[in-house]
């Protein structure tokens, strides 16, 4: 979990967000307006509900945009550790309009299939099976495309987003086996396509909840990052030992609090030549960590060294 976006800035980070959530916003508008005239023109209520997600996808990364900015502000005199968290405030409103959108497609393809007339659906023409590859292929391409973004600069909020295009792409496959289904005869098929789609969607709103949650609530680094903390910590050989490592996630960053041991005969000036060294190895060393603070414990080595050789000579 090395940190890949240490030589970024906090101004381009932001633009980099803003950049990529307006190519979204383009994509979708057209995206729209294509599948919505291929679903009324091609006779496929799929099609024309597969538009509406596409459309609501430009909601969501509006609700990016504004989140990413603001968790970005400098820090003032009420908020002096800035205003990460509100990136997570937005990937919680994602999550929920993700899940609502999943809703409404299991919902809708339940009504359909609970009605029993499935038979008097009309048939749709190629026009919204052309609609539903391009649209997979288009909005698989912005999910990579966003992820890889939201991956260099550390943001939930686009990671979110990028899962809001991957829904949309499920969508669209479901629309596929649907208009599929339905030309080969069993338009059935396009409801539960859109009951299983659900499920996938509301599995996605709820893994961006729960991550935005633990972020909200301050809790530590994953295990794998922490070891390799405190094996950066104690890679100086002038540290005696680790007392105590506590880490938090806030936001999109991470609060790192360590206390070490060191020779309490050295200088006040060695003393924070080490602290320091260690303050720059977590920042530089480790992704999305905001700040590190370092405590310094002093230790009596002569004090030690005595009791290693008398426990030595018990031994022998």
């Amino acid at each position: 979990m090395t940190n890949s976006n240490q030589s970024l800035t906090e101004e381009q980070e932001v633009a980099i967000a803003m950049r990529v959530s307006v190519v979204s916003i383009i994509a979708n508008i057209a995206l729209s307006v294509f599948k919505f005239a291929a679903g009324i023109l091609g006779k496929s209520a799929a099609m024309v509900s597969d538009a509406v997600h596409s459309a609501s996808d430009v909601f969501s990364t509006i609700v990016v945009m504004i989140g990413v900015k603001i968790s970005h502000k400098e820090s003032d005199e009420e908020h002096p550790y800035g205003h990460e968290r509100l990136e997570s405030v937005a990937a919680m409103l994602l999550a929920a309009v993700l899940a609502a959108t999943g809703i409404g497609i299991g919902w809708s393809g339940l009504k359909r299939i609970s009605a029993g007339d499935i038979e008097s659906i009309a048939i749709p023409t190629m026009l919204p099976l052309i609609a539903a590859v391009v649209s997979i292929a288009v909005k698989e391409a912005m999910y990579w495309y966003t992820r890889a973004a939201a991956k260099k600069i550390g943001s939930e909020a686009l990671l979110a987003d990028a899962w809001h295009h991957r829904s949309d792409s499920l969508s669209s496959v479901g629309s596929l086996i649907g208009i599929i289904g339905a030309r080969m005869g069993y338009p059935v098929l396009d409801s539960v396509a859109s009951v299983i789609i659900c499920l996938f969607i509301l599995k996605a709103a709820f893994d961006i909840l729960i991550s935005a949650l633990d972020k909200m609530v301050d809790k530590s680094c994953d295990p794998e990052t922490v070891e390799k903390m405190k094996r950066t910590v104690l890679s100086d050989d002038r540290i005696i030992a680790l007392d105590d490592i506590k880490t938090r996630l806030f936001g999109s960053g991470c609060y790192v609090d360590l206390e070490i041991s060191a020779d309490g005969s050295m200088t006040l000036f060695e003393a924070h030549e080490i602290a320091e060294n260690v303050h720059d190895k977590i920042e530089r060393g480790f992704r999305n960590v905001k700040h590190c603070m370092v405590h310094v414990n002093p230790v009596d080595v002569d004090s030690i060294s005595g009791k290693n050789e008398a426990a030595e000579n018990n031994d022998e």
